[in-house]
């Protein structure tokens, strides 16, 4: 018989909830806002009220799901988008209202799985994931399994030194990958750049984000290109960095600043072939993520799916 689970996905901007099944298919979803100004017993609320609409849906198949998947965005312990979540026993709410063993998992690490069972991975023996986005953050997968390292520390991708002197990072250090390669970042090395006076139509859009930088860049604008190059040098020099020590079956990469395609890829590998010499860098594709919108609740079912341990050799992640 398939194994179905239900999978819950916790972000810092919405909740969202979904059966699914061995093979990877939604069974049945739901998606709430997360507010998560309103703290954590609101928020725990608003979540067992999600995974109870959503076991109760047509199709769910409700009675077939033998275990809860969570991820959960930021650290595990006090992740700094959802304020006040210090040691909130969370598995533990969950379990007790809704009558099922659950496990909790980074959601960055999650998503690394949720690629490697059923996205961009698939088939692979190893991989990293990079998310680039508002921040920049990863999981690794190392023969089938999450690698967390010392306490739950590894895949923090985002925050290896890439300029010592280089802009301040949310983490406290100087010159991350994050710092000048995020959705953020890259706007703000824009609005740097403007400062200088050269002529650039980003002045027209304003409060521009990412995305503009990269159309501009993609219809021929000076200096949103020079940013673009610069952000896509950034991104080599991490990944290769990975690929160095990792030498990984595949390097997958999701996030909103992913969304370039092409744009994006193409002088992506070729900075990273150009600065890998110590590693067959040609037999590590780097790909971009496959599951899209789906990967948080994906990812969730993956961790829950993965469970071989009996449950009480895992009770060390049961508190947020």
């Amino acid at each position: 018989m398939t194994t179905t689970v239900l999978a819950i996905d916790i972000g810092g901007t919405k909740l969202a909830a979904g059966i699914v099944d061995g093979s990877g298919s939604i069974l049945a979803r739901g998606e709430v806002p997360t507010l998560a100004a309103e703290g954590p017993e609101r928020v725990l609320d608003r979540i067992v009220r999600l995974a109870n609409d959503v076991l109760g849906a047509p199709g769910g198949s409700a009675d077939a799901i033998q275990r809860i998947g969570i991820g959960c965005a930021g650290m595990i312990l006090n992740p700094p988008n959802l304020p006040g979540w210090v040691r909130v026993p969370l598995v533990e709410r969950i379990e007790k209202a809704l009558g099922r063993p659950a496990v909790l998992e980074n959601d960055a690490n999650a998503a690394a799985l949720g690629e490697f069972r059923y996205g961009a991975g698939k088939g692979a023996s190893s991989l990293v994931y990079l998310t680039v986005s508002t921040g920049i953050g990863g999981g690794i997968i190392l023969d089938g399994k999450i690698w967390h390292g010392v306490k739950d520390g590894a895949g923090e991708v985002g925050h290896m030194t890439l300029l010592p002197d280089g802009p301040l990072c949310g983490c406290g250090n100087r010159g991350c990958l994050e710092a000048l390669a995020s959705g953020p970042a890259i706007a703000r090395r824009a609005r740097e750049a403007l400062a200088t006076e050269r002529p650039s139509r980003l002045r027209e859009a304003g409060d521009f984000t990412a995305a503009d930088v990269v159309r501009l860049a993609q219809e021929g604008d000076a200096l949103a290109a020079q940013v673009w190059d610069e952000t896509v040098r950034y991104l080599g020099l991490g990944v290769a960095a990975i690929v160095t020590i990792l030498a990984p079956g595949r390097v997958v990469i999701g996030g909103g600043v992913a969304k370039a395609g092409d744009f994006l890829f193409a002088p992506l590998r070729r900075e990273v072939r150009r600065r890998v010499t110590l590693v067959a860098v040609e037999s590590v594709p780097i790909l971009p993520a496959a599951l899209g919108p789906d990967v948080g609740i994906l990812g969730a079912a993956a961790v829950a799916l993965e469970l071989q341990l009996p449950l009480k050799l895992r009770r060390f992640r049961r508190l947020l």
